[in-house]
This record gives C-alpha cells, sequence and structure tokens, in this order.
C-alpha cells in the first residue's frame, strides 16, 4: 500500500509526549510504520569521542510511530486525513477535508 505520509511533508503530532507539534518530515521508515519529523521527539544521548566526532551531549531526534502524525491540509494548515485518487492515469494524495491535492513534495520541484 502506498504511504500517505512522505518525506517533507508538514505533519502535526496527534498523541503522546509532543502533542500538538508540527514539523517537517526528514526520513520515513515503511517498513517499522515510523518516521522521524524534525524539531519533534528530541532526547539527548551521551557521545563518547572518536577520530571522527568530538564527544559529549548531542540532541537528535527519534522517530515516531505514523499513527500518531497526520498531514496537515494545505488549504488550511489544519491535520487531515489522506485519501488517494486517480488524476490523469496518476495516483495522487488529496485532503479529504478540503478536496485539495497535496502535492508530492519530491516532486514539486
Amino acid at each position: 500500500m502506498a504511504s500517505k505520509i512522505r518525506k517533507g511533508d508538514k505533519v502535526f503530532v496527534r498523541s503522546g509526549r509532543n502533542k500538538g507539534a508540527e514539523g517537517e518530515v526528514l526520513k520515513v521508515f515503511p517498513e517499522r510504520a515510523r518516521a522521524i519529523v524534525a524539531g519533534v521527539n528530541r532526547v539527548k544521548r551521551h557521545t563518547k569521542a572518536t577520530r571522527e566526532t568530538d564527544g559529549g551531549i548531542i540532541e537528535k531526534e527519534l522517530p515516531l510511530p505514523l499513527s500518531v502524525l497526520m498531514v496537515l491540509d494545505p488549504k488550511d494548515g489544519k491535520p487531515v486525513r489522506v485519501g488517494f485518487r486517480l488524476e490523469e492515469g496518476k495516483k495522487t494524495r488529496y485532503a479529504k477535508r478540503s478536496g485539495q491535492t497535496i502535492v508530492d513534495p519530491k516532486h514539486s520541484g
């Protein structure tokens, strides 16, 4: 099945510690049903110094389950459910509330 959330989408966090947060999807792991969202679910990790990196405390984002994320409507910026339909022979995503097509971030160029 095609993923309803893709890299580059603006998303809203529905539940959990980061409830209400918004951000852009940096990476999607479809086999694990998780995604990394910029600025959301940040944790601190203590790292040992190596030849390439300095040691210390670094902050990084951890993956969130796709089930707690909702795509933001391109029309008004509110969270919306996503559906699929055919437009000019191509399968596209659309916002179910407004009916507006959600532009694929990697093909919007």
